[in-house]
């Protein structure tokens, strides 16, 4: 069965979604004034030459009103993104993250407890969103039981995220950009006030480590600290739960596939990795040329907004056969969903342990488990994401 055979889709109105062929590798959009790539080797040169293809957006904004973010690891670039990036690398280790298999299961056993074979449960609810954030605030040292405000922040930045762009600077986009800001602000806040904390009373936990961190002689400033915590919290958590929602559509969708894996554990990872390569959390990334530059058959100028739409190179027919069909058994499956090059997911060893982990739980615990055909999923709003914000399953 194809994507658009299965009976729930994510967003129609995206050509990819509905297994057409993109209308180019590199491609102007002069609504937005900005180019979108949707080519695999197109996507791989973008991402792979930040001299070229900057993630700092800010230098777009107009003097005096650029919303500078220092420490935001998404906006930098290397030999600064890099410095930063080594403060918490050790963290993600596959090493280190193995060694959270224990307190994971755990987790995903408490926290499925509540729920009974013959009953109904919502995924998202239950599982695939507390237990990537308890686990990632765990580390920071932020309680999880605040779990419920950064569920809402987040939701609600995710919603309101819009393109940057060259184009006409409209009132509606003003307006959602305020509101993104606003919840950047409300996050930002709670996280400032526990690394102020940390300076007063020092503690061994992840934001310690930040606040201790020295960067060429110096140490962070609390907005870096702030800033980089804000990327850990919200990176941290949010692509393991559209991760794990996204494999249990695409097994449920396709039950052959789940025969299998269910019956051969060893091929969870094949059935997320090709979930992550069908519907990849994250659809784009964006940066900005620094230099005239030539990407595939496009001459782009200097200081032009480039979205790399990773979502539509993992599906490119020349990377991908038969690409718009969830297959376990795919060979090479060298998807996009975690980005690539110096901004590589660093947090890609943490998201594919929690998805492994719970989801042999949740076969072991749930012989019958199945989408129920009576709730449709409710998805996440925003052309940029795919997950599910509800998902109510049957056990």
């Amino acid at each position: 069965m194809t994507a658009t055979g299965t009976p729930w889709t994510f967003h129609q109105d995206q050509f990819w979604m509905r297994g057409e062929e993109p209308p180019g590798r590199v491609v102007h959009d002069e609504a937005k004034g900005l180019w979108n790539i949707y080519g695999w080797d197109e996507s791989l040169q973008a991402l792979g030459d930040p001299e070229t293809f900057s993630s700092d957006l800010s230098v777009l904004a107009p003097e005096g009103k650029r919303q500078i973010f220092p420490g935001n690891l998404t906006t930098m670039d290397p030999p600064d993104h890099t410095k930063l990036r080594k403060i918490v690398s050790g963290v993600f280790t596959r090493g280190m993250v193995a060694a959270l298999e224990p307190r994971i299961k755990e987790l995903t056993l408490e926290l499925l407890a509540g729920t009974e074979p013959g009953s109904s449960f919502d995924l998202v609810e239950e599982l695939a969103h507390p237990l990537p954030v308890i686990v990632i605030a765990e580390l920071l040292g932020v309680p999880s039981s605040d779990r419920h405000l950064f569920r809402e922040w987040v939701s609600k930045l995710l919603a309101n995220n819009q393109s940057f762009s060259t184009g006409e600077d409209t009132p509606e986009l003003r307006a959602q950009r305020a509101l993104t800001f606003e919840q950047i602000e409300n996050l930002s806040g709670y996280l400032r006030e526990h690394v102020e904390s940390r300076r007063v009373t020092p503690r061994d936990d992840l934001l310690g480590r930040l606040v201790e961190a020295e960067v060429d002689g110096q140490r962070l400033s609390t907005a870096e600290v702030v800033n980089f915590a804000f990327v850990l919290l919200v990176a941290g958590h949010i692509t393991t739960t559209m991760l794990l929602g996204n494999t249990i559509l695409c097994l449920d969708a396709h039950p052959r596939a789940m025969k299998t894996v269910r019956e051969d554990r060893e091929r969870i990872p094949s059935a997320i990795e090709e979930s992550l390569r069908l519907f990849s959390p994250l659809a784009s990334l964006r940066r900005v040329t620094t230099r005239a530059t030539r990407i595939g058959d496009a001459e782009i100028a200097a200081m032009q907004v480039v979205m790399v739409w990773t979502a539509v190179a993992s599906r490119d027919t020349r990377q991908f056969g038969d690409p718009h069909t969830f297959d376990i058994d795919r060979r090479a499956n060298a998807h996009l969903a975690f980005g690539r090059g110096s901004h590589f997911c660093m947090g890609a060893p943490l998201a594919r342990l929690e998805g492994r982990l719970a989801l042999d739980i949740l076969f072991d615990r749930y012989p019958g488990l199945r989408r129920d055909p009576d709730r449709d999923p409710v998805f996440m709003p925003g052309a940029n994401v795919m997950g599910v914000e509800q998902l109510h399953l049957l056990t």
